[in-house]
Order: structure tokens, then C-alpha cells, then sequence
């Protein structure tokens, strides 16, 4: 069995790698929910989306978030009554939201309706938010203090200095059931290529969860989200700077080192093996730009031989 720590657009195309080389039904991905917002009184939970909407082949190739082939026509009219607009929901996409928020107010989990949404996808790979209880990224910005993470990353489209960040709710969120299960009995933890601060943190930040990767780390292998200095995409880079630790895999490595024993590196980075391994973890080099389908898969099954 395979678990993935996942969050962002990163992981959903390193996972849609993984179920190329494993069977489907053997991968567990514990998905970061704290991204999570209420916006037109929908809860909405990008990051699941995004890893849902990929493994089902729907996902906007161009904005990697969204629906293929979507309109905007609920959006338009929200706008046309001076409701906000910033946070662009397709209207396909609004009927997720609107089947979430209806399923969540007649009581059942935020795993029950995610396995829900996946199923109706087709998709045989669980799916799992790392909490169901309420987890929200605030992001402190420089000269405003701080706001919510899509203020910061859709609002602000990321352009502000962050100065701190703060996961609201983490001292009293439980893991989601069958979390803390899926890192214990897991023959590969992966640490997805995502943003260590945003997208990884907040799965670590609920209770149990780190102590679990903790034990588990003979087992774990993270994949360096940056590159020859650079986030392929997102901030990651510049919140790794903002916040006083190295952009680069060396930054990633000592973040990691306590809790993985290897970390993946792209070829652009090998000169910087000697001090990843310096850190206590093992360092594999190999193309970890998902380029294409069949790139995600091979960087995929040299994650999993890497441990």
C-alpha cells in the first residue's frame, strides 16, 4: 500500500503518476483541506478538487484547477450584482460545491462526501482529507496583517510578502478515520511535490499526523517541489525566502530530514546531493518535471524503488 501527503497541483499529477504503475485501490492520498473556504455559503475544497479532478482526466490542462471545456455564466451574474467574483468558480465546478455543502449539512463527514464525489468520478484510489474538522491557513502579509490563504492566493494572486503563517484550528482537529491507519500501514509514505509550507504543514499541524510520519520514516520518501531554485509552480520559492528557509532542495531537505529518509531531487539539482545527504537523508536523482503522463509515472516508480 502507497500513501501520499497531498496538497496542490503538484501532488495531483505526482498521483496521477502513481496509479499508472500501482493498482489504483492500493493508494491512499491524505489530502490538505487547509486551502478550505466558504465563499457563497459553499464549502469548497480546492486541493481535493484539484487531485480529483486530474485523476479523472477533467482538470483544466492550462490553469491546472477547474474543470476542461467549463463557462461562466453564475459567475457573470454574481458580478453583475456586485457580489464578489475574484474567486472563480466554473459552473460545472459549482455543482461540486453545491453537492458538497448539501451532503455536509445533511450530516454526513467531509470523508463521506469526498468518497462520494470520487466514486461518482470513477475513481478506485481513496481519497482522504486530513481532518474533518475545521482547519484554515492564515497567512500573516507584510503592512495588512493577516488574512485567509485564498485572500493571499487568489485574491492577492500571491504577490504579497508573507511574514507568518498560522493553522487555525489545528490544536483541536482529529485526523480524518483511516488517516493515521494509511501512514501506520503503508509500505511507501510519499511527501508529494508540494509547497512544504502551505500545502504539507497543514496535514502535519493536525494531531497525530506528524508523530505517525515521525515513526514511519525509514518508509518515507519526499520529492523536492523545487527546482534549480524555482517552484514549477505556485510561491513556494518565495515563501520559502519570505519565511527564512534556503529555496532549494537543500532549504526542502533540512525540512524534511527528520521526518523522510530519502528526498527525490531533479537532475538540475545534483550537484547539491553531497549536502541533501549531509541533512541524514539518502538523495535520489532523477527527472522530476511531470511534463507529460509518462514522465509522472517514471518519477513515480523511482520514488517508490527509493525506499
Amino acid at each position: 500500500m502507497t500513501t501520499v501527503l497531498a496538497g496542490g497541483v503538484g501532488a495531483a499529477r505526482f498521483l496521477s503518476g502513481l496509479v499508472q504503475v500501482v493498482d489504483p485501490s492500493t493508494v491512499t492520498a491524505i489530502v490538505n483541506v487547509g486551502d478550505d473556504t466558504v465563499l457563497h455559503g459553499l464549502h469548497i475544497s480546492p486541493d481535493i478538487d484539484t487531485v480529483t479532478y486530474t485523476l479523472a482526466g477533467a482538470i483544466n490542462p492550462d490553469a491546472g484547477w477547474g474543470l476542461r471545456d467549463e463557462t461562466w455564466k453564475a459567475m457573470d451574474m454574481v458580478a453583475h450584482y456586485g457580489g464578489p467574483s475574484w474567486f472563480r468558480l466554473g459552473d460545472r465546478d459549482l455543482g461540486t460545491h453545491l453537492y458538497r455543502t448539501g451532503r455536509l449539512s445533511e450530516g454526513p463527514s467531509l470523508t463521506m462526501v469526498t468518497a462520494e464525489i470520487a466514486q461518482a468520478w470513477g475513481l478506485t484510489m481513496r481519497l482522504l482529507p486530513a481532518t474533518n474538522d475545521r482547519l484554515r491557513t492564515m497567512v500573516t502579509v507584510a503592512d495588512e496583517g493577516e488574512i485567509g490563504f485564498q485572500d493571499y492566493f487568489v485574491g492577492r494572486q500571491h504577490s504579497v510578502p508573507v511574514t507568518g503563517l498560522r493553522f487555525d484550528g489545528a490544536n483541536n482537529a482529529q485526523p480524518a478515520p483511516g488517516v493515521l491507519d494509511a501512514i501506520e500501514r503503508a509500505d511507501v509514505v510519499v511527501i508529494a511535490p508540494s509547497n512544504p509550507l502551505v500545502s504539507i504543514s497543514p496535514v502535519l499541524a493536525v494531531r497525530g499526523i506528524r508523530a505517525a510520519v515521525l515513526a514511519a520514516r525509514a518508509r518515507v520518501v519526499a520529492i523536492s517541489p523545487i527546482v534549480a531554485g524555482v517552484a514549477l509552480k505556485g510561491p513556494a520559492d518565495r515563501m520559502l525566502r519570505e519565511l527564512g528557509h534556503e529555496a532549494s532542495v537543500v532549504g526542502v531537505a533540512r525540512l524534511y530530514a527528520a521526518l523522510a529518509s530519502v528526498l527525490v531531487i531533479d537532475e538540475a539539482d545534483a550537484t547539491s546531493a553531497p549536502e541533501v545527504e549531509a541533512t541524514g537523508m539518502r538523495c535520489i536523482v532523477v527527472p522530476t518535471i511531470m511534463s507529460s503522463p509518462e514522465a509522472a509515472a517514471a518519477l513515480a516508480r523511482a520514488t517508490l524503488a527509493a525506499v
